[in-house]
């Protein structure tokens, strides 16, 4: 069969036309992607500010906790960014609700490793979370704890995937209460339909595997039995972005839990956030 000249020069130049659209877009501030519930490699770019409005659901058994926050990122440099987070609580339990601040959370997370291939990326970084003693008598947790963390991140015109482990170290409080400390792990993978435009709506799927190893807590240096134990989670979501908004939104399934002693297990956690990048 014959085949034009120009059919065969479109033909070359479709993949590369793609394969530029791509690159763009990764450096537009709209397009860069994250995990809904884990932890991803994004930064922004120097000087680059991003504002958010999140909303957080939980229940469990029949206990049920919304938090609404506000968030504000900086790009100090393009791979180094900080932030603040201030939330807003609302707890129902035992018939009643209760409402208040929650403790801030300052963070700052710095990409310390980039490689662009035909067609894909990939980045990993390291990120630190401290959330101070500085929430309502009735969220506060009392102290001053910390989460570190370390992930990875692969984007592509079509497929992502991402994978995270993360470490909180809780502090003691006045009362001799010590928390138990929590290994988080995150694999995640992503899929686009259609090839990314900055001027057309963006969408990814994504499918979380979100799995929390916690330590039984300690009261002046006893275990407490109804504390502690595993808990994994099958997190559908979706992140949609056009132009410089963006909107995550995603649930958390319970699939796996091992608890110890007497504690109701999680029913379902529900994600929805608002972005604005300037």
């Amino acid at each position: 069969m014959w085949t034009s000249k120009a059919s065969i020069i479109n033909w070359i130049h479709k993949p590369a036309t793609l394969l530029a659209a791509f690159f763009m877009t990764l450096s537009q501030p709209g397009y860069a992607h994250d995990p809904i519930f884990g932890l991803g490699p994004h930064v922004l770019y120097k000087g680059g500010v991003e504002l958010a409005l999140h909303s957080h659901r939980a229940k469990q058994g029949d206990d049920k906790e919304t938090e609404f926050s506000v968030e504000a990122v900086y790009g100090i440099t393009g791979d180094w960014l900080a932030g603040i987070e201030l939330p807003y609580v609302q707890e129902d339990a035992a018939g009643e609700r209760i409402t208040g601040m929650g403790d801030a959370a300052l963070f700052t997370k710095y990409r310390f490793w980039r490689l662009d291939t035909f067609g894909a990326q990939e980045s990993a970084a390291v990120a630190l979370r401290l959330k101070p003693d500085t929430g309502a008598d009735e969220f506060t947790t009392g102290t001053t704890d910390a989460i570190v963390g370390l992930t990875y991140g692969y984007e592509s015109i079509k497929w992502y995937r991402w994978a995270s482990a993360r470490y909180r170290l809780n502090d003691k409080n006045d009362q001799g209460l010590e928390r138990g400390n929590v290994t988080l792990l995150d694999f995640v993978a992503g899929w686009r339909p259609a090839p990314p435009s900055y001027l057309n709506a963006d969408t990814v799927w994504l499918l979380e595997l979100n799995g929390e190893l916690i330590a039984k807590a300690k009261r002046n240096g006893a275990s407490l039995s109804n504390t502690g134990g595993d808990q994994w989670f099958l997190s559908p979501g979706i992140f949609w972005t056009k132009r410089n908004f963006a909107i995550k939104a995603g649930l958390q399934i319970p699939v796996s839990h091992d608890l110890n002693g007497n504690q109701d297990k999680a029913d379902y956690r529900t994600s929805l956030s608002v972005e604005w990048h300037l």
